[in-house]
């Protein structure tokens, strides 16, 4: 928690902060000053029945209160400030972290968890700083201010007091050390919840195909019990707190008044001092409770913030060089190899098997690769590797003559554009998506992305054409307009290499033949790889590269696979008629 007020409370909040500490010091002041000067008015005032006195000291008493709200009301506003601007400057740098994250780190840390720790676990440190400046300082202030009153007033009474704030203190410290322990395992199995909610919401469809729901729903039952039991085990222990503290201040304002008695009737002891110093012991008692409670909350915030400190202190898989020491020339991009893998072996974090092996080819500058193979061959796994969400475990990837780790993310980003499997739109309209590569793409540069992926004519069919609404996932769109318009956005911003992963699965074969002769009309602006397990998609391809368990089993031109790669044939005349093979 330390770490995060440093990082984003005290540089910019600082000012603020500290301001709003002295207005509630200020406000506490009054808050000590009332009972004495009621005690005042009690001894000199109503016992001697001087109005004078009494009207004097109610207008000091009204004075202290009027400045106690203004100062209240100043804190109040400067700590909403801090707390919301530091809760948004937390929450800002978590999201740019989850962007910086390799695949490997966000499938290590998981969706789900970094989704909580964004918004429930930041909210919770955000309350825990609003507290922090409003209360936190303000009833321990006024339980120390009113414990030594009681001793300026009577000592011996003052020490009652004193030994009974002490016991409460150590029943704070057993409950709050308990209770971190307690509530960060309650965070934990919050992202349990979250986890599960998430596969049952994506995988609902085939869910109710298998008739599975009542064990779906014995699987949420057994994870909400699971938190549900941590829950209450951490509000057993907080449910201690008040009682156990009520119960010694109580009992120690029960001896106070027993020890006060003949000091009263021997008038050693004045009213006013005795209703001051029960004030003081009522102030004690409220400050101690609302303590209690704030323990508890900063005890939830601690183990919230250790959690997102764990994501924005994690170190990510891949490093990125945000200012390339070089720049590509056009000159460069037609002459140098657009690809060049060096006896590449990709293995995932836990993987054990390598999803890659000593695979090498090289691509000119405008010439196009396919890659074929079946599933799980590591088709996907090569294109992380050319867009770098990976980095080999062995070999080297150049592009255009330079290793890949040469390049700064916004760098490669800009030469290679991808278009995934799973075609993926976002909230928006047609436009906002299709200029993600490009935000200052033309109208003009915009439809001829959607006239060479096959989406022009019914984005045309639209009212609003480039305007219309895109809902959540473009599911107000088919699989196969999805796809287009997945594929016009990477054709956006002149990208140098083109990586199709599958893209086009979900077309036609008229639709997709017709895409892939547009594609061919770009090849002397980019190099295309285009991933499929159609033979009809890689077959005119310069370069076929046959994969089968992550290794490298065929590379070469369609007719040199068939006389050379046994598996190739085997896919080829597995999908077509001989003569269209050409055997």
């Amino acid at each position: 928690m330390k770490e995060l007020l440093r990082r984003f409370v005290f540089p910019a909040y600082g000012t603020r902060t500290l301001f709003a500490v002295l207005a509630k010091s200020v406000e506490v002041i009054g808050d000590l000053l009332m009972p004495l000067i009621i005690a005042r008015m009690i001894d000199v005032g109503v016992q001697s029945g001087n109005v004078y006195d009494i009207i004097r000291y109610g207008c000091l008493l009204a004075l202290i209160a009027l400045v106690g709200f203004g100062f209240t009301i100043f804190c109040q506003y400067q700590a909403s400030i801090v707390a919301q601007g530091s809760g948004t400057a937390m929450r800002n740098a978590l999201f740019a972290k989850t962007q910086e994250l390799s695949s490997a780190d966000v499938h290590q840390l998981g969706t789900d968890t970094l989704i909580t720790r964004l918004i429930n676990d930041v909210n919770q440190v955000q309350v825990t700083v609003a507290l922090g400046i409003r209360q936190l300082i303000r009833w321990p202030l006024l339980a120390a201010g009113s414990l030594i009153a009681t001793l300026v007033i009577d000592p011996r009474l003052g020490g009652i007091f004193l030994i009974a704030t002490l016991i409460v203190g150590a029943v704070f410290w057993f409950v709050i050390v308990r209770s971190v322990v307690l509530f960060h395992a309650l965070q934990e199995s919050l992202d349990r919840v979250s986890r599960f909610m998430r596969e049952m919401l994506s995988g609902v469809r085939v869910i109710r195909a298998f008739r599975r729901e009542d064990t779906e729903r014995a699987r949420f039952t057994e994870a909400v019990g699971a938190q549900t039991d941590k829950a209450t085990a951490a509000a057993n222990y907080s449910a201690l707190l008040n009682p156990a503290t009520f119960l010694v201040m109580y009992g120690a304002v029960a001896l106070v008044l027993w020890f006060a008695a003949p000091q009263i009737t021997s008038h050693t002891l004045s009213s006013g001092s005795i209703i001051a110093l029960l004030s003081y012991m009522t102030q004690t008692l409220l400050a101690v409770g609302y303590i209690a409670n704030l323990m508890l909350i900063c005890t939830r915030g601690t183990a919230s913030g250790r959690r997102v400190l764990e994501v924005l202190n994690t170190k990510a898989a891949l490093s990125d060089r945000e200012k390339s020491s070089f720049s590509l020339s056009r000159q460069e991009c037609d002459h140098a190899p657009a690809l060049e893998l060096r006896d590449v072996t990709l293995v995932y974090d836990g993987g054990g098997e390598p999803a890659l092996s000593h695979i090498s080819l090289t691509v000119p500058a405008g010439s196009s690769l396919g890659i074929i193979g079946g599933t799980g061959s590591g088709k996907s796994s090569l294109a992380k590797l050319l867009l770098r969400l990976y980095d080999p475990e062995e070999g080297s990837v150049k592009i255009f003559g330079r290793a890949s780790t040469q390049y700064a993310f916004s760098q490669l980003r800009h030469l290679v554009s991808f278009v995934p499997q799973h075609a993926s739109l976002v909230t928006g309209t047609i436009r906002t998506n299709l200029q993600w590569r490009d935000a200052h793409a033309t109208d003009k540069d915009l439809w001829n992305a959607l006239t060479y992926a096959q989406a022009a004519d019914f984005v045309r069919e639209k009212p609003q054409q480039l305007d219309s609404a895109v809902e959540a996932g473009g599911k107000n769109f088919s699989g196969g307009q999805r796809q287009r318009l997945t594929i016009a956005r990477a054709l956006v911003g002149n990208p140098r290499i083109i990586v199709l992963d599958d893209s086009a699965s979900a077309l036609d074969f008229a639709t997709d033949a017709k895409l892939r002769a547009a594609l061919q009309t770009l090849r002397s602006e980019a190099t295309s790889v285009i991933i499929s397990q159609r033979v009809a998609a890689v077959m005119q391809a310069d370069q076929i590269l046959v994969l089968d368990h992550g290794r490298q089993v065929g590379l070469g031109s369609h007719q040199e696979l068939l006389a050379t790669c046994p598996l190739y044939k085997e896919i080829c005349l597995s999908q077509l008629r001989p003569e269209e093979v050409g055997v």
